[in-house]
């Protein structure tokens, strides 16, 4: 790589780090997400038996669960019973015993690898899902407008808040090579390609020394690469043949940094935003930064968006996924659908409920 592709790699990794600050506080007054804008509810029960599924190993997570109880005990509920999470299992097993017990609420504590356990198991239920994000990502959690940094807010909306639905997808992945089949529900965005080779090799120990800015140092590494090819058929349409380096399946589109990668795309429109990337340099991946930071509304050929409700990519060789930040394997064809309000959300609101209130 000569010297001034690799300077420019540099700036590139650099604007974005220094910038994202200034998305945050951007964010708020530009773009009001549906699902905050929306009809929200309450929830009508004066009395809540409260399940809740917790990562133990993460920050705070002791301090979470001392709330949790503390504001139910105020509230004159039953005790809420704990589900913890172990690195063979997590969540599945423990979402299974929590619905046994007929909860109104279950509680999910933990970062977004626990959230889609809990939410592909609350999917087409009536029971509803309060967030407590504890992880790096919190990717749904700041889709709800949550302060990922408020603990007691956090706990507050996810036992008092109003709730709403929101729309899901699934993807199934298929690879022909292994004979691998499995199906995953996700919440924000899902992809195929260089997205999730990026997070495959984010470093560990940078990663929890200074968060999802570890995925910055990952991604300027991965940007030198070759384009895939790729068919892409959506709802149903022919298949068209495209040379990309990511696609990116998006059912809202806010990242950490205050970052709206897809400001058009609503968690709750019963749609999915299809992102085509194909850059062939570092020039055309500094214009694709350029229109996300700054929402350029302009057509750019090497970053494409479809809106579908069903999408079909089939590739010739195995290319690596992702769900919300996490790996899931490679792929020779995926087919990623929306299932819309298909899950219960708590949100903030006010609402009274023996003497505690949520805002």
């Amino acid at each position: 790589m000569s010297d001034w592709i690799l300077y420019l790699l540099i700036a590139v990794a650099l604007a974005f780090a220094t910038s994202s600050w200034w998305g945050v506080r951007r964010l708020k007054a530009l773009h009001v997400r549906s699902t905050v804008a929306g009809e929200a509810y309450d929830s009508g029960l004066a009395q809540q038996r409260v399940a809740v599924v917790l990562n133990p190993v993460k920050g705070r997570a002791g301090e979470a669960r001392e709330m949790i109880q503390r504001a139910c005990l105020a509230a004159g509920w039953d005790e809420p019973v704990f589900f913890e999470t172990t690195a063979e299992d997590p969540g599945f097993s423990q979402m299974q015993a929590a619905l046994a017990g007929k909860p109104d609420v279950v509680l999910v504590g933990g970062g977004d690898g626990t959230v889609r356990v809990v939410a592909e198991a609350l999917a087409r239920t009536d029971v509803a899902m309060g967030l407590i994000p504890l992880g790096t990502g919190n990717l749904l959690a700041r889709n709800v407008d949550l302060d990922v940094n408020d603990l007691h807010g956090n706990v507050q909306t996810a036992l008092f808040g109003r709730q709403r639905y929101i729309d899901t997808a699934r993807m199934a992945i298929e690879n022909s090579r292994t004979g691998h089949y499995s199906e995953h529900v996700f919440l924000v965005i899902a992809g195929i390609g260089m997205d999730a080779e990026v997070l495959a090799d984010t470093n560990a120990g940078l990663k929890k020394a200074v968060g999802w800015l570890a995925y910055t140092e990952a991604g300027v590494r991965h940007l030198p690469g070759r384009r895939k090819k790729v068919s892409i058929a959506l709802d149903g349409s022919p298949e068209q043949i495209r040379n990309i380096r990511s696609v990116l399946f998006a059912n809202c589109g806010l990242v950490p940094g205050g970052i709206d990668f897809i400001p058009q795309a609503m968690i709750d429109d019963g749609m999915l935003d299809v992102v085509v990337m194909s850059p062939r340099s570092a020039i055309g991946w500094l214009l694709m930064y350029v229109k996300i930071m700054f929402k350029h509304s302009g057509k750019l050929p090497i970053m494409t968006v479809y809106r579908s409700t069903r999408v079909v990519i089939k590739c010739p060789e195995p290319m690596p996924t992702q769900l919300d930040g996490d790996t899931s394997g490679e792929a020779t064809q995926l087919t990623v659908q929306v299932e819309p309000r298909s899950l219960l959300v708590r949100v903030k609101g006010q609402v009274q409920v023996s003497g505690a209130t949520a805002r």
